[in-house]
């Protein structure tokens, strides 16, 4: 783990179990506890827009036309039926398609949107359940850059220690350092924390393809603050405590929350489009937990407009001659 200090602009090198002795006694501390779920689906589509989309119709399935593969991004409704989602092959999927998956055809879906880059709006055929179905048949959508198929141990291993509300096509990585020892020791130094959710979405990982940082939109996020956890952070804000943030999801969700109510956090759920970058201020989160990000990515921006532009720069510099790992999987730093 890195550790940061914005003020001086210096850092230092540890391992992540001294972070719990490099928090103040007085901090709250923020976690996202989003769940990642078996977004990826593989099945095969159907070649007529003509055919009835129906279990019981054996004549649909004389009509396929190969491999498909669907990455679940957002839920559109409370009724998860109806899916943002990606899509493999993306140029030859067209609005009216039908969708099959598992081996029984048991998730039936139809496209009824189009976006570009492999975008898609799905309606799934109503089942009994569709969750245990996901479960069942999905595969944990890992990160591209690991070159092998899930494992039944990933539905674990890919989640944080305190994931608990399910939603995420991807782990809030800053978290999966964390471990119950760790937790432990945070509490017995008397550290309170409290918990948020942001279900992860393609709009964190999504590429900035504007030529100007402003013209850039993220795609929406749904999040949600209980009414304990916006207690524990106004009371924090009240007393000038630190809020530190685990992640630039948790950022993301307190920044966005502080903005609706003009800098107080109210218990609320909705969708979450902030996008932070240098020169936005930060009304809410005082200290950052995240892992390193790539350049040119939203994530980085968030992690320069927070610990500025030239020491976040001079500070993965150190870490890339240091060898730090970058990715999910990687190191962290600890931006205060």
């Amino acid at each position: 783990m890195l550790h940061l200090e914005r003020s001086t602009g210096r850092w230092s090198d540890h391992q992540f179990r001294d972070f719990p002795e490099l928090l103040r006694a007085e901090d709250l501390v923020v976690f996202n506890n989003t769940r990642v779920f078996p977004a990826r689906l593989y099945g095969h589509r159907a070649g007529l827009k003509s055919q009835p989309l129906s279990p019981n119709n054996p004549a649909a399935r004389e009509f396929l036309r190969g491999r498909v593969e669907v990455l679940l991004t957002r839920q559109c409704s409370e009724d998860p039926n109806e899916w943002e989602c990606l899509v493999r092959p993306g140029r030859k999927i067209g609005v009216g398609e039908h969708l099959f998956f598992g081996r029984s055809d048991e998730l039936q879906a139809e496209v009824v949107g189009r976006g570009a880059f492999g975008e898609r709006r799905i309606r799934f055929l109503p089942v009994n359940d569709f969750f245990a179905w996901v479960e069942k048949i999905g595969h944990v959508p890992l990160p591209p850059y690991i070159s092998r198929a899930d494992s039944s141990t990933d539905r674990e291993r890919y989640q944080t220690v305190y994931a608990r509300e399910r939603g995420s096509v991807a782990a809030p990585t800053a978290g999966l350092h964390f471990t119950s020892e760790i937790l432990s020791r945070m509490a017995q130094r008397g550290i309170e924390t409290a918990q948020v959710t942001l279900h992860v979405g393609r709009g964190t990982f999504q590429p900035v393809r504007s030529e100007r940082v402003e013209e850039h939109k993220l795609h929406s996020e749904r999040f949600s603050i209980s009414p304990e956890a916006a207690a524990k952070i106004n009371h924090a804000l009240e007393g000038t405590r630190r809020v530190i943030a685990v992640g630039t999801t948790s950022v993301r969700t307190l920044e966005y929350a502080a903005q609706q109510g003009g800098g107080k956090i109210s218990p609320m759920s909705g969708e979450a489009d902030i996008f932070i970058y240098p020169g936005f201020e930060f009304r809410v989160v005082r200290g950052m937990l995240t892992n390193f990000h790539l350049p040119q990515s939203t994530l980085l921006m968030l992690v320069s407009a927070f610990g500025g532009k030239e020491n976040v720069l001079r500070a993965y510099q150190h870490a890339v001659s240091e060898r730090y790992r970058f990715y999910s999987y990687g190191d962290c730093m600890f931006l205060e």
